[in-house]
């Protein structure tokens, strides 16, 4: 009888030949590895040794959480608004579920609504990553949400901090691209915005494709959409708490070389840059116009993820700062860009080695001595950036060369392009790229 129904559901088209439970079982295994690493900081271990560090139960005791302090509003926050409305969320469940927030909490009472916070905020990352999953089962090439449901990436950093919101927000923008929608392309961009900042970067390749495919109606209601997603949610905190709104842009403006960075690196080493926020701008400024001359002069029009994915690239090797989570903002996006497991293997394998090396660096476990240099972190430091530059590189010759793409293999475009798959270049274009007439 068992073997009967095993042998219904087997046949081709049934459930085992469907990508979605297979990539959500996944998921849920990892997640489960990633809990299971979680314990020995929650029985309060090191949390370097251990590796095992999150900014939420840091932000739960220092942030006003315990207090029942609502944020922006009577406590100060250096997150994006929708981040603060997830973490007030996850305190306001934690009071229903029987656990307390409020002035005085000290003992067991304390210990107990932490761990409560942490077990609720879990629960909710989890979902923000199986929305991400499945918004990627949604797109044309389902079985490639495995490569981010097996991801090192979530079991090892996947708690650290609140970005599966944003990662999740960013797919579902892309997704909706691909289904024709600019309308709810916006309100995602919009949300994730309001999350994290990064999200705003999709807009560039997207007014660059949009140009050159003719479809500046569509991009403009992306981003009038946008605008009006991101003001809902941040305007009436700003109306009621402008300081407390401002915090973040000020956070973000006065942080100096931070971990990870390129220019943290070059401390390290002994080189001092001084003006680092004029240098990022001007790496910004330059690479941003290297990606979108690459996107306009390209022989045929690159995808739209390829050119997401060089640009948020881009943002974080020159960036103040890269937190060991930020892979899960790449990941979805290398798998969209160039979906091979070489790339993947290599991008987690680099990841991974970086993911070790901070928490000993932090630690003090990888530095030979006192004021010495961590050349283990250094090296972890180079050969991740050197992945993502690698990583580029390829995405780059796929964008020019279409023939060495694997998503165009038989012929296509841009199957997750939306309004631009199969669009012919605008005729501007075309007469600028025709060769001028001899007499």
């Amino acid at each position: 009888m068992l073997g009967g129904r095993l042998g219904r559901h087997a046949r081709p088209g049934g459930i085992w030949y469907s990508a979605g439970p297979w990539a959500m079982l996944v998921l849920t295994v990892s997640w489960l590895v990633l809990m299971l690493r979680q314990v020995a900081c929650l029985r309060g271990g090191d949390v370097y040794q251990n590796m095992c560090y999150t900014d939420i139960t840091a932000l739960f005791y220092w942030r006003g959480v315990r207090d029942g302090l609502v944020p922006y509003l009577q406590a100060d926050l250096e997150y994006p608004v929708l981040t603060g409305a997830l973490i007030d969320l996850t305190r306001r469940i934690v009071n229903l579920l029987g656990g307390r927030t409020e002035p005085g909490l000290e003992g067991a009472d304390l210990t107990f609504s932490a761990g409560m916070f942490f077990g609720v905020t879990a629960v909710l990352m989890f979902l923000g990553f199986a929305v991400l999953v499945w918004a990627h089962l949604k797109m044309s090439r389902p079985w490639d949400a495995l490569m981010i449901a097996a991801s090192p990436a979530i079991l090892t950093t996947g708690l650290i901090n609140w970005d599966a919101l944003v990662v999740a927000l960013t797919s579902l923008a892309l997704l909706a691209w691909s289904r024709r929608s600019p309308v709810w392309t916006g309100i995602w961009i919009g949300l994730g915005i309001a999350a994290k900042l990064y999200p705003v970067l999709l807009l560039v390749p997207l007014a660059v494709l949009c140009l050159r495919g003719g479809r500046w109606r569509a991009y403009f209601i992306t981003v009038g959409t946008t605008i009006a997603a991101w003001l809902a949610v941040n305007l009436p905190v700003y109306l009621l708490a402008p300081e407390g709104w401002l915090k973040f842009w000020g956070f973000n403006v006065d942080r100096g070389a931070d971990l990870g960075s390129i220019w943290y690196l070059l401390s390290l080493a002994g080189i001092q840059v001084s003006g680092i926020s004029t240098w990022i701008a001007g790496l910004m400024v330059v690479g941003t116009l290297a990606i979108c001359a690459l996107l306009l002069l390209a022989p045929q029009r690159p995808r739209l993820a390829q050119g997401v994915f060089l640009i948020v690239t881009l943002f974080l090797l020159v960036n103040k700062v890269y937190s060991p989570q930020y892979v899960i903002w790449l990941l979805p996006l290398l798998v969209l860009a160039r979906p091979r497991w070489l790339d993947w293997t290599v991008f987690s394998v680099a990841e991974l080695l970086y993911f070790m090396a901070i928490w000993g660096h932090l630690g003090g476990l990888t530095a030979s001595g006192v004021g010495s240099q961590d050349r283990i972190y250094m090296a972890a430091v180079v050969i991740r950036i050197a992945v993502q530059l690698w990583l580029c590189a390829r995405v780059v010759l796929d964008a020019w060369n279409p023939s060495r793409d694997i998503v165009r293999a038989g012929g296509l475009d841009d199957p997750d392009g939306g309004l631009l798959d199969g669009r012919s270049d605008a005729p501007w274009l075309a007469r600028f790229r025709r060769p001028p007439v001899r007499a």
